[in-house]
């Protein structure tokens, strides 16, 4: 065995293991470049050593389904009249944390170079991110620059970005989460396939000339720790979006051109993945010329433009006999185009710089990275969190109306349109509902459907119980849906994590990944696409364990949805999933409240799936029959936060009252307890609407009306509407801008 350093090991991120089952499986020591390939290709963002097994286990069949789960870029599912839509999440944790801007940014333009990759026309965009608490002079720094970075790309590449969440929690200080989610448009069923037809197909790279920026960005970032790290900001990729704008539609008019059978991203791992992963699909072997690659740096050798993540660049399989057509096509968009390579009988990719050899490769054995399988048991320290006494808390030293205007100061729930306002959300003229609902919403063109689009996770719920947490995070981001009027129709998963290598972030991933699971199947809804980000750690602590759910939707006409905001005087306000708007204390169970007044993190949370579902189907029927002027899922703050934040949209106020006994004015006001839906409508309908309920089998119940300047529930809170609109709208600039 080779005494190779372990100093090198490390810089590839491969164990000592791993670089042993290298030997034995090609039989002789790897060279320089075939270490930096397998690094790559066994790195956690393209080999995902340890979640494989588990991402398996996820429901991922469905009528519409038109492309399976990790078959392509992204899942494809079939919405009607001979539409399909991509789409997909992605992270750009460990980037984004090192050049935040940069790192958002590039992280944009990878994820709709996935959904391109389709043959999609991108469409909309949505983000998820966390950040440690906004007091801290570098979290501003990092959420500013991430902000900065979405929309200085979003908005220059024309797609909307449609919202998403912001959320903050100390666990991130060292380690923020940004998330990017595109959705895609598809006529006529043509989806692109990211493989060759045939031996002798071309391999050609279009788009940016290829430098050194990137280099271990999938093996150096994605697969290591924060505190193992040194300088690692030449891994972190620079963007152009003015050129991605130009690739979009030069690619999307490329692939109705005859002879061109395949296209693919060139993202993590850079030409390595790309080519390498187009080989498998083809099951065929490559030849790669790296002397033939445009670049824009001299004396680049063939390791780093093999593993070059320069950004803006996509491969193509062409047909022998095609390519000058499609020449013609890149020289009319001013793009680059070479031919780098051909697609060959056999199983062999072979690097070259010229006529010389610089490796000789099995497909199979670059792209079979090792699978880790573990059972950790369940840690000693949840248990105890999940058994805290949330009846022993201390009383508040401070009133109700105190306390609702500190709860809506908190970053948390406070508006975040000072971000929303940074995104061109209205580009492309699709938008329906804007940022700042429960869910996007975007007309098909030439139809009268329409598309829901929304993002969650509670990395606090899951931290407290990973299944059951993630659980919630699957019916949040369906209610998101539900709550506009759309029928939930496949999701999407970002798997944010530890380090894997620990039995409790082990523990957290199989439970998530359960949870995740038993939701998709209980609303028969598959997970068609998705990533995985692990070793989010910093200075030995991890993120909380967060799984961020997008889901689609699909509304049949756009014109019967609701959005959030309350819309006339004198419309009635009923809850459906509770029978009361007050919750009990285990709402409080990994609460903003409980965070908020008691800086606590404890509790078990649950959720009845059976309900969850009966709720949400309601919803969805009501809003059908044009029986609902507004509707709003209950989620951080509880009832009364849900309630105020209609009231600031709509600029009406409500007064909410009801005689059930209110045994803890905290929980009542502020628990969190899942399955429940806030919607108003006019007072002949409100008989209609409780016999629907009633008849479907879920509770619900008048709680008050619309109306007034003033937010009233009970003889517990009494503020004007101006006060509260106030809080809640400028808490968040004031918090975040130092």
């Amino acid at each position: 065995m080779s005494a190779i350093s372990q100093e090198l090991l490390d810089e590839v991120a491969l164990s000592r293991a791993e670089y042993e089952a290298i030997v034995d499986r090609l039989n002789r020591e790897p060279n320089p470049l075939e270490i930096g390939l397998f690094g790559a290709l066994w790195s956690e963002h393209c080999g995902y050593k340890h979640t494989k097994a588990l991402l398996r286990t996820l429901p991922n069949t469905s009528d519409r389904l038109l492309v399976a789960p990790g078959a392509e870029n992204a899942g494809v599912v079939d919405i009607g009249d001979g539409y399909a839509v991509a789409f997909k999440i992605e992270s750009h944790n460990h980037p984004s944390a090192v050049e935040p801007y940069e790192g958002a940014a590039t992280g944009v333009g990878g994820i709709v170079r996935d959904i391109l990759a389709m043959g999609a026309r991108p469409l909309a965009l949505m983000n998820s991110l966390r950040f440690g608490l906004p007091d801290d002079e570098r979290q501003r720094y990092l959420l500013n620059g991430v902000v900065s970075g979405i929309s200085g790309y979003g908005n220059c590449i024309g797609v909307p970005n449609v919202g998403g969440e912001v959320v903050f929690d100390p666990s991130y200080a060292g380690n923020p989460l940004v998330n990017a989610m595109c959705v895609g448009i598809i006529e006529d069923a043509k989806i692109m396939s990211a493989s060759a037809d045939a031996p002798g197909d071309l391999l050609v790279l279009v788009g940016a000339k290829t430098g050194r920026d990137g280099i271990h960005g999938a093996s150096g970032l994605a697969s290591r720790t924060f505190q193992e790290q040194a300088e690692m900001r030449s891994a972190v990729q620079v963007g152009n979006p003015f050129l991605e704008k130009v690739l979009i539609e030069a690619c999307l008019e490329a692939i109705n051109l005859p002879g061109v059978v395949g296209m693919q991203d060139c993202g993590a791992a850079g030409i390595t993945s790309a080519a390498v992963e187009m080989a498998e699909r083809s099951e065929l072997g490559l030849n790669i010329d790296v002397a033939k690659v445009p670049r824009r740096e001299n004396e680049m050798s063939p390791y780093e433009v093999m593993l070059s993540e320069s950004q803006e660049r996509m491969l193509l399989a062409v047909k022998p006999g095609h390519e000058e057509r499609l020449f013609e096509l890149f020289e009319k968009w001013d793009l680059d185009a070479a031919i780098i390579g051909t697609f060959e009988a056999g199983n062999q990719v072979v690097v070259s710089d010229g006529a010389q050899q610089a490796s000789s490769t099995p497909v199979v054995t670059l792209t079979d990275a090792p699978e880790y399988q573990f059972n950790s048991p369940k840690p000693a320290w949840l248990g105890e969190l999940q058994s805290f006494d949330l009846t022993a808390l201390p009383d508040l030293e401070i009133t109700p109306n105190e306390a609702l205007l500190k709860l809506l100061a908190s970053p948390n729930i406070a508006s975040k349109h000072t971000v929303w306002r940074q995104y061109d959300h209205q580009v492309q003229n699709n938008t329906v509902v804007s940022p700042g609902g429960d869910a996007a919403l975007l007309r098909i063109q030439g139809t009268q459907r329409a598309l829901a689009i929304s993002t969650d996770g509670n990395g606090r719920l899951v931290y407290l119980n990973p299944r059951v947490g993630a659980a919630i995070a699957v019916a949040e981001a369906c209610r998101n849906l539900s709550c506009v009027g759309a029928e939930p129709v496949a999701l999407t998963d970002g798997l944010n994590f530890g380090n894997p290598e620990t039995p409790d972030i082990q523990y957290q991933l199989q439970e998530t990944v359960a949870g995740i699971s038993e939701a998709a199947a209980a609303f028969d809804i598959p997970v068609v696409s998705g990533n995985a980000s692990l070793y989010n750690e910093s200075a030995g602590s991890a993120v909380q364990p967060t799984p961020i759910i997008g889901a689609l939707g699909v509304l049949e006409d756009v014109g019967r949805h609701a959005k959030s905001a309350f819309r006339d005087e004198g419309d009635v306000v009923v809850v459906i999933g509770a029978d009361s708007p007050w919750d009990d204390i285990n709402g409080l169970a990994g609460s903003e409240a409980l965070s908020v007044f008691h800086d606590e993190v404890a509790g078990n949370p649950a959720l009845d799936l059976d309900l969850e579902i009966r709720v949400q189907q309601l919803c969805r029927s009501l809003i059908a029959k044009g029986l609902v002027n507004s509707a709003h899922d209950v989620s951080h703050g509880g009832v009364s936060d849900a309630v105020v934040e209609s009231a600031i949209q709509g600029n009406i106020g409500a007064t909410i009252m009801h005689d059930a006994t209110i045994h803890d004015w905290v929980a009542a006001l502020f628990g969190e307890s899942q399955s429940r839906i806030v919607i108003t409508c006019a007072t002949p309908d409100a008989e209609v609407v409780l016999n629907a309920a009633s008849k479907a089998g879920v509770p619900a119940t008048r709680i008050g009306t619309v109306g007034g300047d003033r937010v009233r529930f009970a003889d517990l809170i009494d503020l004007p509407l101006e006060t509260v609109g106030d809080v809640w709208l400028n808490s968040f600039q004031t918090a975040t801008s130092g």
